[in-house]
């Protein structure tokens, strides 16, 4: 074994290999979201990141293990939201700011969106550990959250997980769906602003207290 003064600390990456492994997972993150993991392939991304298969390779042991990576990153950043609702903020506005920031990363990050729901809908072969790790324990302290705020009357009574999983379905519709609405609202700016305005309603109709 090395003593201490021999151990060298890990060499920290260079500017152009952070700047080239942020371009590989630009360009997979296009690839797989157009094609799913199985319809992927590491020449794709290549091409797509302007660069050669064996760089690519240097960079990442293979198209599993860039995909896993953007999943990480992906699942880090879509939960923010949710772990930022807030136990002592106003109720009915912690909910429809969590509404708003959702919309906000349907608009920016569709891409993500949709890389996202195809894992999903293939059985979550890669994600399921971190659904249960990650997502599973944030879910049911939110919904334990809500359910209080519920019971004290500061939010008309639903069902919290029935609740966060129609946010979800709502507004990530504009995300999955991208093609198919810019397809049906011609206007992008007025279609976003009618849909954020739609969906807000619809959350303070059904969470506004009664009486």
């Amino acid at each position: 074994m090395p003593a201490p003064s021999e151990i060298r600390p890990e060499k920290k990456p260079s500017r152009i290999q952070i700047r080239n492994r942020r371009k590989i997972m630009d360009a997979a993150l296009d690839i797989f979201s157009q094609h799913g993991f199985r319809g992927a392939t590491l020449d794709q991304i290549a091409e797509a990141a302007g660069m050669s298969k064996p760089n690519l390779i240097y960079y990442f042991d293979g198209k599993e293990a860039i995909h896993v990576a953007l999943l990480n990153a992906l699942m880090t950043e879509w939960l923010d939201p949710l772990r930022e609702l807030d136990a002592q903020g106003d109720p009915l506005e912690e909910i429809l700011g969590y509404v708003r920031r959702k919309m906000e990363m349907s608009r920016q990050f569709p891409r993500e969106s949709r890389l996202f729901a195809i894992e999903i809908i293939q059985g979550a072969p890669r994600m399921l550990p971190h659904l249960e790790s990650d997502l599973k324990p944030l879910f049911d302290e939110k919904c334990a959250l809500i359910a209080g705020w519920m019971a004290a009357g500061k939010l008309a009574p639903q069902d919290p997980q029935q609740l966060i999983m129609s946010i979800w379905a709502l507004t990530q519709h504009f995300a999955d769906f991208d093609t198919q609405v810019r397809v049906l609202v011609a206007d992008d700016v007025a279609g976003w602003t009618a849909a954020n305005a739609h969906v807000e309603t619809i959350f303070r109709a059904i969470l506004t207290p009664k009486g």
